[in-house]
């Protein structure tokens, strides 16, 4: 497609080099390499209503306006009328699907956010059918691992509803085909974004739990029960924590559409609410799981020698406190790089959109958004509901199922 002769320009017109488009409505286009002589005003000036080739060394990018694929929001009567920007142009939205990718890479993006959302599902509802016929298995400090993996089980339902209503269905406006924004409906939408939101909060909640209990009985040498007499108090703020921060969300009618995924989240198309109800959140919590992991190391290999003259049992606990901190250690680096693509698109999305409304079309050094950096972030957001499997994977767990 990209060699078609259709794109060419007309033959014979001297004024356009081959390597720019055929804009037959064009009369006359100027050169790429301008003369000194003419006044980049008025060539500029004839072009404006074009999306012709302009060239590279005159402004282009004096007059933004909203340009296809986005969407102009030109009726008063439209409920975002005035009250949205897309890169310095008010009244233009963001098109239902992501207008950066090409086909071939929007339906690549379904299929991989379905394939791991369907392997996470698998694996979390595993762990979690093992943990509710054998309750008594898993004492703390490990039991954390069981509730994180529930939490990531609903995350991936969040994105099978996706996969099975359709990225128009749950992401879009169906009256204006563009993306959600600032809405707190219609209810698949909302469905969708309370089970990413709530339970991808409160997975990292679990999370920090976990390396607090692997500290206490790591570092510590708090026996179960001691850890146990406070797991009422570890639900509570695994539990209460994103219930508000839900509930402000929906308050703040601040959910939106993902034009990437298909899904309703937060901050997609506000970088504020991005920044305050996903960002800062995932920072503090990776940052006080960390301190933790890092106190418990330090203790464990301070008393290790200690821990050895205790009796006969002590290889068991070690092994243990090892796998427990070494899981923790894992859920770090995916984590970390979630965090790292949150920064990357906050920090580039507002220069994306201008460069789709300001900047001349064909323009080579355009800002575009990185496709793989998109596909990662989804991945890492299902990748811990898939190894956290692995943590059941022994005889105990075949056992469990023969009784």
């Amino acid at each position: 497609e990209r060699m078609s002769c259709d794109s060419l320009p007309v033959l014979g017109d001297t004024e356009v080099l081959c390597m720019g488009y055929n804009h037959t409505e064009a009369t006359t286009l100027p050169p790429f390499f301008g003369k000194p002589t003419r006044p980049a005003k008025d060539a500029t000036k004839n072009l404006v209503p074009l999306d012709g080739q302009r060239p590279s060394g005159l402004d282009c990018g004096r007059t933004c306006k909203g340009k296809a694929p986005l969407i102009p929001i030109s009726k008063e009567s439209h409920p975002l009328y005035n009250r949205i920007r897309t890169g310095q142009v008010p009244n233009c939205a963001i098109p239902c699907y992501q207008p950066y990718f090409t086909q071939d890479e929007k339906t690549f993006a379904t299929f991989w956010i379905g394939l791991w959302s369907i392997l996470c599902f698998l694996s979390t509802s595993t762990t979690v059918a093992t943990f509710l016929i054998d309750m008594e298995r898993f004492k703390y400090p490990e039991r954390p691992i069981i509730f994180l993996s529930a939490c990531y089980l609903f995350v991936s339902v969040g994105y099978i509803v996706r996969l099975v209503a359709g990225h128009a269905n749950v992401a879009c406006n169906p009256e204006h085909h563009h993306i959600h924004y600032e809405t707190t409906g219609p209810a698949l939408c909302t469905v969708v974004f309370l089970l990413l939101y709530f339970f991808g909060m409160a997975s990292s909640i679990w999370w920090v739990i976990l390396s607090l209990t692997w500290f206490l009985a790591a570092g510590m040498k708090w026996g179960n029960e001691a850890i146990a007499s406070y797991a009422q108090y570890f639900h509570l703020a695994a539990w209460l924590i994103p219930s508000a921060k839900s509930i402000a969300v929906l308050a703040l009618s601040s959910v939106d559409g993902d034009p990437v995924a298909g899904v309703c989240y937060v901050g997609n198309q506000s970088l504020e609410n991005l920044r305050g109800f996903v960002l800062a959140p995932l920072v503090v919590y990776l940052f006080t799981g960390s301190l933790f992991l890092l106190a418990g190391f330090v203790s464990l290999f301070r008393i290790r020698s200690v821990i050895k003259q205790g009796g006969t049992k002590t290889d068991k606990l070690e092994k243990l406190m090892i796998r427990i901190g070494i899981f923790t250690m894992l859920y770090t680096v995916p984590a970390t790089i979630v965090i790292a693509c949150y920064i990357y698109e906050q920090h580039n999305r507002e220069a994306w959109e201008q460069a789709q409304n300001c900047s001349c079309p064909g323009d080579p050094h355009r800002p575009k958004p990185d496709y793989a950096v998109f596909m990662l972030k989804y991945f890492m957001c299902l990748v811990v509901g898939i190894t956290s499997g692995v943590w059941i994977w022994s005889g105990k767990t075949l056992e469990s199922w023969r009784r």
